[in-house]
This record gives C-alpha cells, sequence and structure tokens, in this order.
C-alpha cells in the first residue's frame, strides 16, 4: 500500500468516528508529502527521525508531530499494513507547558506598527497590511482563538449589530460574541479595503483573505505573526522557550480585562463567568488558565484585599 493512501484512508477512519482531526491530518500530510510517493514499508525512521526533528528545539509540538504518526502506526500495523514501525522509541523530554504571554497596551501599538512589514514593497507579504492589523485588532478586541479569526466568513460578521457568529469552535460550540464600536469600526474600515480589491463577496467567502484573495489557514496566520513580532522587538524576558504568540493576545485581553475591572471597583468574582462565556470556556475554571497574575494584576488584587481587610484588622487592633 502506498503510504499516501495509508493516511488518506485513517484521516477518514477517525473523521468517521465524530472527530474534526484537522491538525492531525495536515501533519500526516505534510509527512507524506516529505517522503513522497513511496509504499509504506519503505518509511524509513531516518525519515521520521528527521521530520520530527525539524527544529533544534524540543517543543509541544514534537510530540503531537509524534503522537500523531504513532497512532497512524498503531493503526497500521493492527490491520496488517505494516509489520513495524520506523518511529524512535527513546522520546526526548517533554517541554513544559507554553506560558501564556501578556501584552502590554504598547506592544500591541508596537506589533500593529511593525506590520508595515507586510506591505508588498518589503517583499514579505502574503497579507496586506489592513487584512494583518484588522485581524490583530479582532484578536485582541473579542478574545478569539486565531483559528476562530481565520474561519470566519462574511455572513459571521453582523456589523450592523456589532455581533460575531463563532461556529464549531473549540468543543464544538457556537457562540454569539458583541464588539464594541471601535472595533467594529476597524472591521468596516476592512470590509471597505477587502470589497475595492476583490469586489463584492459571498455571503459564504471567507472574511479575511489574503493577498491572492484566498482564505489562509492558521498556521500561515501564526508564522507571518513571528515576522511582526521580530519586527517590534516583542520578546520573553522570563526564561520561558516559547516567545510570544499570536494565541497570547486572546490571553492578554482576559487579564487587561481583569485589571480593568478591578481598577473599576466591580465584583470580580460575580463578572468572571460573563467572561467565562464570552471566551467560549465550559466553566470558569477553564478561564482560570487565561488568568496568570501579573505584577499590575496582582498589584490590584492586593488593594482589593486591604480595602476589605484593613478596617476588620483596625476593629480587632
Amino acid at each position: 500500500m502506498k503510504f499516501a493512501k495509508l493516511v488518506d484512508e485513517y484521516i477518514m477512519f477517525k473523521r468517521a468516528k465524530g472527530m474534526r482531526f484537522k491538525s492531525q491530518a495536515m501533519t500526516l500530510r505534510q509527512f507524506s508529502q516529505r517522503v513522497g510517493p513511496i509504499d509504506v514499508a519503505q518509511v524509513t525512521p531516518t525519515a521520521v527521525t528527521g521530520y520530527l526533528y525539524r527544529s533544534k528545539t524540543i517543543t509541544s509540538s514534537w510530540h503531537q508531530r509524534y503522537s500523531t504518526l504513532n497512532m497512524l502506526y498503531r493503526y497500521a500495523t493492527t490491520r496488517g499494513f505494516a509489520k513495524s514501525s520506523p518511529l524512535p522509541t527513546i522520546l526526548p523530554q517533554k517541554a513544559k507547558y507554553a506560558r501564556p504571554y501578556v501584552y502590554s497596551v504598547d506592544e500591541i501599538r508596537k506589533l500593529l506598527d511593525a506590520s508595515k512589514i507586510l506591505d508588498s514593497k518589503h517583499k514579505v507579504g502574503e497579507f496586506s497590511v489592513s487584512t494583518f492589523r484588522a485581524l490583530l485588532l479582532l484578536l485582541y478586541g473579542a478574545a478569539l482563538r486565531s483559528s476562530e479569526a481565520v474561519s470566519l466568513t462574511m455572513e459571521d460578521v453582523d456589523l450592523a449589530k456589532s455581533l460575531l457568529t463563532i461556529r464549531d469552535s473549540k468543543f464544538f460550540k457556537t457562540r454569539l460574541v458583541p464588539m464594541g464600536p471601535k472595533l467594529t469600526a476597524v472591521l468596516q474600515d476592512y470590509l471597505k479595503i477587502r470589497r475595492e480589491m476583490y469586489g463584492q463577496p459571498r455571503p459564504a467567502s471567507a472574511f479575511f483573505l489574503n493577498n491572492q484573495g484566498k482564505a489562509f489557514p492558521q498556521q500561515t496566520a501564526d508564522r507571518y505573526f513571528r515576522f511582526v513580532r521580530e519586527a517590534a522587538g516583542v520578546r520573553r524576558t522570563d526564561g520561558a522557550y516559547n516567545q510570544p504568540r499570536l494565541h497570547d493576545l486572546r490571553h492578554s485581553f482576559a487579564v487587561h480585562r481583569l485589571v480593568s475591572w478591578y481598577k473599576q471597583g466591580a465584583n470580580v468574582q460575580k463578572l468572571l463567568p460573563q467572561l467565562s462565556t464570552y471566551l467560549g470556556h465550559v466553566g470558569i475554571a477553564e478561564t482560570s488558565v487565561y488568568l496568570t497574575m501579573t505584577p499590575e494584576l496582582l498589584q490590584e488584587a492586593n488593594r482589593r484585599f486591604e480595602h476589605y481587610a484593613l478596617p476588620e484588622v483596625r476593629y480587632v487592633a
């Protein structure tokens, strides 16, 4: 059996069980293209190792790729499509979880300004500057996952009502996300430019398009974000192996919103379920992952504690 055929059959098998299997399918097809049109038995340990160790840094992606290939070969060997697995038996230590990064407002401004490198004159761009800036502001302003943003269609974006429909996202849920007037204006400006470049869009067409007028995957947006981040000079200094990511704009929204509530004197415990719903989480426990204690957040929490605790301390004294 050809390896490419095995991959196609395995992907159909997983999806027939109700799984989306999007990122895993991309990994398998990427590896299939790398090894070429060969039989399953011709895939060598060297080819597998070369694919797994594409990067010198061992990140969580390494183990995700390994797991995907390992499950493919378990499927193949139990059905007689392969006699054995060419995957390595000694694995590198798993990297720590990619700790979220909280962008400051100033860093977000730097990212927006640095997106000018995507201008065609700089010969970097698969994206126009207007597309990328609108995408960044949407991710931060509406706290979307990057996969949700690039999956938006024209009919999902109701600018008249300032409302987004996020369909079948994580946990197979669909939710409505309201937008503020400033973010709505940003998307209106982008849509005007989009129409000038590509004409009147169809309802089912992608909202965000690349320079070829086509939809693009999340991985492409992530890759170009790294160019922009480097140009902006935004880097971690806390020793974590992963640099700030596109997805961290969502985390930044959550932390900034919490700090804002503390400063306003709002009932944060009462508002947390609303934040959880807005982010599309099943419960508050998932939201707590995003609420990293930044120095500013800790300071505001301490002030709130002192406001309630100090009167009691003075009374006891």
